[in-house]
Formats: structure tokens, C-alpha cells, sequence
């Protein structure tokens, strides 16, 4: 890392007061069990609106969004603080659609214009604002796009198909990546209501919305490039590192919600007369998760840091955090099976959904693989 002072893994009085009113809050209104309700019940949003508006009541929306746009203006740590106890429950609100994706893409490449738009609505829970990157065959390399821009009279005609867009089924706008050269692509932001726009809902496995987006010869002004023209690979990039460790927060909560639940079944399911707890090589594998999830909090926490006060270590933390993440996760949600036995691979019982949230989430952004492939990269390997 730059610089000689190591960043604070501690949160102050006001961002431990946030954590703790957060987590009843959550825990209180959004039980991960939600997630059966809306699949069963096919909902058409997905997620809970109402409570949505509730947050952004509470200022949790705009924590990160300067204060000229309505935010609170705080920082990306204290947006993770919030993002960590969503992720205990598996909320499906837009976290990542909108606070992670779209208006990081706003803070960092929108023009003035796009943010007096847009960001007041994002931190009033008014508008949903996703980015459109993921294309058929890429297998996670965003670096190549299909989706083409050219130029016309009165700007550029987008014509191409993104899949796996969060929350695109209800974005108020959506930012896509379009190859505008043969070195590089530009992202754009669409209006889903102009003609040529057609979306198709998705279901997820994991409990979160998508769909898919279809271009056909959009019309869109020069006013609608989200950063600069050919900058769009450096651009995203940026927003994926960002995205990347609040998506990380998230599991950390994930992780932590799935340990716990694990222990208390464990301490009160018995057999041959006393509780499986006891059982010492239940208590080694416990020990195991418990340590990674610790871990895992500290590379979190010290990536979150570094976006607000070292962006020169930001592409680092971030691979280190995502890639440590998402193993916690999913070793926290297969130990939380295994451990649960029978049960927990029944639909009634919520324990089950937490391992199908780890395998997607693992592979989102860039699998830990490939963010440690890139985190060698980045240190001279």
C-alpha cells in the first residue's frame, strides 16, 4: 500500500450507532425468508418498495451522495456499514443495481447535467439508475463488447443485447457499454422508454432481479456519454472496483448471518442425548469459518477505507476483498448446509438461500481467480 499509515478498521460512534440501527432494522423488517414470498407470489418488483422509501427516509440512500445533490455526504465506509447488514438478510433491493453500479458510475464519469438529475432521486429512493455491462459468451471479460454505437446526425445509434442487467425490469435509466472504436467503448445512458429499447424480466436463483436488454438502433445525444468518448474499459473498471467491495461488504454480512444462524442450531439440536455442538469436529469446523470471516472483515473494512482516503490502493483492496469475500461466503453457506444436515436443504428453511446467493455473488464482478490473477498483476508478479 501507499503511503506508511495503515488505514482503520474501527468504526466511530456514529458509524457503530448506523451498524446497530441498521441491523434491527433489517432484521426486524426484511427477514431473508422474503426472498420465498416474492418467487412464490411471482412479483413483479421483485422487492419491497415501500421499504426502499424507508431507507431512503432514514438517509441510507445518499449516505455516499454529496450533499449538492441531496446526499448526505458522508463516505463509501459508511455506505458499506449499511451494505453489510442488507447482506445478513440477502435483501434483493437495488444495492448493487443502483448504489453500487449506477451511481458510482455517476459520481465517477457523470456530467454535471446527468448528476442534478439523477442523484437526488437515487438518495430520495425515487429513481433506480443500473449499469448494462454482462453480454452472451463473454464468461465475465467485459473487456470485449457487441453491443455497437455509431454515429449519426444527431449523435449515435446503439443497437446490441446486454443479459443479466440488475433491476433493469424497473430502471429509470440504464448506462450501457457500447464499442464506439476498434480500442475501446463508451458508456451510454439510455432511457428503457425510447423506441428501440425491449426488456425481458430474468429470475435469479439468488433472490435478485434482472433482465435482459435489447438495443435496436436507439437514437441517443452526445449528452448521453457517461465519462468520455473511448473511455468506457477505464471507466467501468473504476465502478467495478467500487461495486466490487460493497458487493464484498455484503457477503461479509452474508457470511456472518450464516455462521451465526449455524451456531445456534448446532447448540440446540441434540443427538445421542447432548447438543451436535459438542461434537469436537463440529467445533474445528466452526473454528474454521469463524477465523475467515474475521479476516474477511479486516480486508473489507480496509478496502472501503482506502476508496475514501487511498484511491491509489483502491484496485488492490478491491481484488483482495472480493476474492476473500466470496470463499468466506461460500465456505460460511456450505459449512451452514452441511451443518444444518436434512433440513437445510429443504426450501423451508431459509439457510438453503444463502449458498445459492454465495454462488452467484462469487461469480460477480470477477471470480476470486481472477481478482487474484489481477492482485499479483498489480504487485510486479
Amino acid at each position: 500500500m501507499s503511503g506508511h499509515r495503515a488505514p482503520s478498521l474501527l468504526l466511530n460512534d456514529e458509524q457503530k450507532m448506523l451498524s446497530k440501527t441498521a441491523h434491527e432494522f433489517i432484521r426486524e423488517r426484511a427477514p431473508a425468508g422474503r426472498i420465498r414470498t416474492f418467487r412464490d407470489s411471482e412479483d413483479q418488483v421483485g422487492f419491497s418498495r415501500e421499504l426502499w422509501n424507508e431507507m431512503a427516509e432514514l438517509g441510507w440512500l445518499g449516505l455516499q451522495i454529496p450533499e449538492e445533490y441531496d446526499g448526505l455526504g458522508l463516505g463509501f465506509f459508511d455506505l458499506c456499514v449499511v451494505l453489510e447488514q442488507s447482506g445478513r438478510e440477502l435483501m434483493p433491493e437495488p444495492f448493487v443495481s443502483t448504489l453500487l453500479l449506477g451511481t458510482q458510475a455517476l459520481l465517477l464519469g457523470g456530467t454535471e447535467a446527468q448528476k442534478k438529475t439523477l442523484l437526488p432521486g437515487i438518495a430520495a429512493g425515487e429513481t433506480l439508475v443500473t449499469v448494462g455491462y454482462e453480454e452472451g459468451g463473454r464468461h465475465g471479460d467485459h473487456s470485449k463488447v457487441e453491443t455497437v454505437a455509431r454515429e449519426s446526425a444527431g449523435g449515435f445509434e446503439l443497437s446490441g443485447e446486454k443479459i443479466q442487467v440488475l433491476d433493469g425490469h424497473l430502471a429509470d435509466r440504464i448506462i450501457v457499454s457500447a464499442a464506439t472504436s476498434d480500442a475501446d467503448f463508451t458508456l451510454f445512458m439510455v432511457d428503457p422508454v425510447q423506441s428501440g429499447v425491449t426488456i425481458t424480466r430474468q429470475n435469479r436463483i439468488d433472490g435478485l432481479n434482472s433482465a435482459i436488454v435489447r438495443l435496436d438502433r436507439v437514437s441517443i445525444g452526445r449528452d448521453s456519454i457517461v465519462g468520455d468518448l473511448d473511455g468506457g474499459a477505464k471507466l467501468l473498471r473504476a465502478v467495478f472496483d467500487r461495486a466490487s467491495v460493497g458487493l464484498a461488504a455484503q457477503m461479509l454480512g452474508g457470511s456472518e448471518q450464516a455462521f451465526a444462524d449455524t451456531i445456534e442450531y448446532i447448540k440446540e439440536r441434540e443427538q445421542f442425548g447432548v447438543p451436535i455442538g459438542s461434537f469436537q469436529a463440529l467445533q474445528h469446523r466452526s473454528v474454521s469459518v469463524f477465523t475467515e470471516i474475521a479476516l474477511t472483515r479486516s480486508v473489507v473494512l480496509a478496502a472501503a477505507r482506502a476508496i475514501d482516503e487511498a484511491p491509489d490502493d483502491v484496485p488492490k483492496l478491491a481484488s483482495l476483498a472480493k476474492a476473500t469475500a466470496s470463499e468466506t461466503f461460500l465456505h460460511a453457506a456450505k459449512e451452514a448446509i452441511q451443518m444444518h444436515g436434512g433440513i437445510g436443504v429443504t426450501d423451508e428453511h431459509d439457510i438453503g438461500f444463502y449458498i445459492k446467493r454465495a454462488q452467484a455473488a462469487y461469480m460477480t464482478f470477477g471470480t476470486p481467480s481472477q481478482h487474484r490473477q489481477r492482485w499479483a498483476e498489480l504487485h510486479g508478479y
